[in-house]
């Protein structure tokens, strides 16, 4: 139990159903949606379309979602990839010869197609019980009468804000200037287009006027677009890939997302005897920033669309594990394994949600950078990701830039099982950060007792392209040690990505809710 005179969060305790979120609107609507007869699917649905009015920097229907579903009364767990492709006319050759070496990460050259809505509307149609009409009326309000804007979003808006390009600036600043917290946001074009979807399903997004506004706004800016690329753009069912640590089973998406990264760091760290250490000290940030080098290189060579991603159980074997372990040093720090193929970033929404039939949903949903490429649509400024920034231009790469391909994804939703059963639906936002992430509350869950709400709370530190950013929560002592051993430390400017879980207490019958500080939301339960 957490010391009451201290700065802190209590976790929430319910027993009907349970939402967390990054916005506390988000995770009222979805706990409404609960109460008014809805499931699991139908929350989140709901939640997760308002989360692109309340966070638009962080999401929107310009983007992606994965999903993770376990059906009441059963405990498999099945995946649901709301990934887009890129358009049919994209060309590494082309983009070579322009004279890139990486892709480029603004503008309409790395805009995938948007697959979120996709993934939504086949969601509603096979899991959800009350149709995507009721689930987009609470967004299609809120982004008519307004949002007051919190302070974490604020925050991260006017970070991302100078990426903003052309019409975009018009649809998500001010007065010409990012919000301030308290300040209220509203998008009546995007409610137009949900009004669309919530009348034509897919249809309403994919074709006609919506579809015409998306495809001649990026072809204006140089893109290869075109309205069969949006038509036949289509969601996948998926098997989730799942690795044991200590008893505890961490389930994830498959690739084209990059889940498994978070087994294979618990893999290698599995051969080091974490529970004897600190869980605040330096030798468990070492260890995991050592074992994140290794595990990410995997990422980087290994995973990509789906068909192309041939070696997935290489990356996932108990002696790939063990081979990496025996590379980490405990007294220095080890030259950088690999590049890293992205660049920093914290923009993504995650949320769980468990309902009284115990239908568990973890979703994450997201544009990818801070407000994804910088432009919009320019009839229903609708803000496009920029997921093709995830493709490399290496020749032969498995995750080279193509038409029709996925690009590696760095969202990832996650679940926890025990015995065969469902526990916990958890994710942890922060782009690069997630699998890091994943694989920390897990440690702070498995090898530390921690309740999920102080797995959550607990510092964060990240080693990342020759840095390791070390969170506020550590000591400078620790910062010192960790110096002394050759890391080169930093102090982030912004925190550490933000998680959401929800512990599922079989035992008592009673779900136990835990939000992220580090982001405005909160758990809700009835």
């Amino acid at each position: 139990m957490r010391d009451f005179q201290l700065p802190g969060r209590s976790p929430v305790y319910a027993s009907n159903g349970m939402c967390a979120t990054s916005h506390p609107l988000a995770a009222k609507v979805a706990i409404q949606t609960l109460e008014s007869g809805g499931n699991a699917v139908d929350a989140a649905i709901a939640a997760a379309v308002l989360l692109g009015i309340c966070e638009p920097q962080m999401t929107g229907i310009g983007g992606d979602c994965f999903v993770l579903l376990k059906p009441a009364g059963e405990q498999r767990v099945i995946a649901l990839n709301g990934s887009g492709r890129a358009p049919a006319a994209l060309n590494a050759e082309t983009l070579r010869a322009a004279g890139n070496a990486t892709m480029p990460l603004y503008g309409a050259q790395p805009v995938t197609i948007p697959g979120a809505i996709d993934a939504l509307c086949r969601l509603s149609d096979d899991w959800g019980k009350l149709g995507m009409e009721a689930l987009l009326a609470p967004a299609i309000h809120y982004a008519e009468a307004g949002v007051p804007v919190a302070p974490r979003t604020a925050f991260d808006w006017e970070r991302s804000v100078p990426s903003l390009q052309g019409v975009a600036r018009d649809y998500y600043m001010l007065d010409g200037k990012s919000p301030q917290p308290g300040q209220v946001f509203r998008h009546p074009q995007q409610a137009k287009v949900l009004r669309k979807i919530a009348t034509q399903g897919r249809a309403g997004f994919y074709e006609g006027e919506v579809a015409e506004d998306m495809v001649a706004s990026l072809n204006a800016l140089g893109g290869v677009h075109t309205l069969a690329d949006f038509a036949s753009n289509t969601y996948d069912y998926t098997e989730p890939v799942a690795g044991n640590y200590k008893g505890i089973d961490l389930v994830e998406h498959p690739p084209n997302g990059q889940g498994a990264t978070a087994i294979l760091m618990n893999n290698i760290l599995a051969h080091f005897d974490l529970p004897s250490m600190d869980p605040f000290g330096a030798m468990r940030a070492h260890l995991e920033a050592e074992a994140a080098k290794l595990a990410y290189d995997a990422r980087n060579r290994f995973i990509a669309d789906p068909s192309r991603t041939k070696r997935l159980e290489h990356m996932l074997s108990a002696e790939t594990a063990k081979n990496l372990a025996a590379l980490i040093r405990t007294d220095k720090v080890m030259d950088s394994a690999h590049k890293l193929s992205e660049s920093v970033h914290k923009d993504t929404i995650y949320l769980c949600v468990v309902d009284k039939d115990q239908m568990v949903v973890s979703l994450i949903y997201s544009i990818y950078h801070g407000f994804g490429s910088g432009v919009a649509s320019n009839k229903f400024g609708i803000n496009f990701q920029n997921r093709g920034a995830g493709f490399v231009l290496t020749e032969g790469h498995p995750n080279e830039a193509e038409g029709g391909r996925r690009p590696m994804h760095t969202i990832i939703p996650g679940m926890l099982k025990k015995d065969g059963r469902v526990i916990m639906p958890f994710g942890v936002m922060g782009g690069a950060y997630q699998p890091v992430g994943h694989s920390r509350v897990v440690t702070n869950i498995v090898d530390y007792g921690m309740a999920p709400q102080d797995a959550l709370d607990a510092p964060r530190s990240f080693s990342f392209e020759g840095t390791m950013e070390v969170e506020r929560g550590y000591s400078d002592a620790v910062r010192q040690e960790l110096t002394d051993l050759g890391h080169k430390v930093t102090i982030p400017d912004v925190a550490l990505g933000g998680g959401q879980a929800i512990l599922i207490d079989h035992e008592n019958g009673v779900l136990q809710g835990a939000s992220d500080p580090r982001k405005d939301g909160c758990a809700i339960g009835y």
